[in-house]
């Protein structure tokens, strides 16, 4: 069983949040650990058409009241205070499944038009399945999205729909194939490593991975799906990973985590492994539960119905409405 290791330092001694405007609001999102905040995840649904193993029950979920969700104009109002009065570089769109919104391309563009005290446009992702994607790709691209992360956990048929209980993996490949047309690259593959499978899985998704140009990020399994269905038994650690790879015939440099990103990675050198020759690449893991990087994190979340979430894997801190915020 791996292991998990403190995720936050002890609280300083200096000052926490930087000092309000005249009209009261930070001009930086700082928390009591001093850590910054550049990067924000603005979930814009909690609906999904997948349903995964590790994520959901077969019959899904209690879905939250349309109602409730955030309006587009309430997400850009949020986008707008995020960066032009809070210091946001970074935005990643999320869900539940965000292409499950038929306003993204819209939110895209009211998002893209921002600019940050440097006068820089944000970066702007999208984490999805990839269902549908090819048929919105170039509409997004134009309107500012710069990239996507794809959620797959195999690349073999009977897997995928096994794991997500849809057979849809051709649908998804179709998908990425849509998102590379428009432009919207680097490809990134977001992975569950899961005890039963990561032996046999791993090593043939990093090698069809590295062939197909993507870059491949393996996710130890959170406790972030129904309550009391997580177990730390059921973490693969980013050891047990990185020995699974090398097994498998990989070769490996670690590289570390450039600009704090959640992903460590590892350059892998071209060779062979499971049986096919494959180009060099990387490979990322993120590795919240056993070597968690808290202590440095500029992330924050913004909910779909519209709560701020500081996380991490022992604390989660009672939300706030944002919306009052002008």
């Amino acid at each position: 069983m791996p292991t998990t290791r403190p995720v936050l330092p002890e609280l300083p001694e200096g000052p926490g949040p930087s000092a309000p405007a005249a009209d009261g609001v930070p001009q930086q999102l700082v928390d009591r650990y001093g850590r910054t905040v550049r990067d924000l995840r603005l979930s814009i649904t909690d609906r999904c058409n997948l349903r995964c193993t590790y994520c959901m029950p077969a019959q899904g979920l209690q879905w939250l009241p349309t109602p409730d969700l955030l309006t587009t104009a309430e997400l850009t109002r949020l986008g707008r205070i995020a960066v032009e009065r809070l210091g946001v570089e970074r935005i990643r769109l999320t869900g539940g499944e965000p292409l499950l919104r038929r306003d993204l391309e819209e939110i895209v563009g009211a998002l893209s038009a921002l600019r940050t005290s440097a006068g820089a446009k944000p970066d702007i992702a999208l984490t999805t399945n990839g269902l549908g994607l090819e048929k919105r790709a170039a509409g997004l691209r134009a309107a500012g999205l710069d990239r996507v992360n794809i959620s797959i956990d195999s690349l073999d048929p009977q897997d995928y729909a096994a794991i997500t209980r849809r057979d849809r993996l051709a649908d998804v490949l179709t998908g990425i194939a849509g998102a590379q047309e428009a432009g919207l690259a680097p490809i990134k593959v977001n992975a569950v490593a899961v005890p039963t499978t990561v032996e046999e899985r791993a090593p043939r998704l990093l090698a069809e991975c590295l062939r197909r140009g993507w870059q491949l990020r393996f996710i130890e399994h959170m406790p972030l799906g129904p309550r009391e269905t997580w177990s730390s038994q059921d973490v693969v650690g980013v050891d047990q990973i990185l020995e699974v790879l090398r097994g498998a015939g990989f070769t490996l440099t670690e590289v570390g985590r450039p600009d704090r990103r959640p992903a460590a990675l590892w350059r892998v050198a071209a060779g062979s492994a499971v049986g096919q020759e494959h180009p060099a690449g990387t490979v990322g893991v993120i590795a919240s539960v056993t070597a968690p990087f808290c202590s440095d994190c500029d992330r924050t979340r913004i909910t779909a119905d519209g709560r701020l979430m500081t996380l991490s894997l022992i604390h989660i801190s009672e939300p706030t409405r944002l919306l009052s915020i002008s």
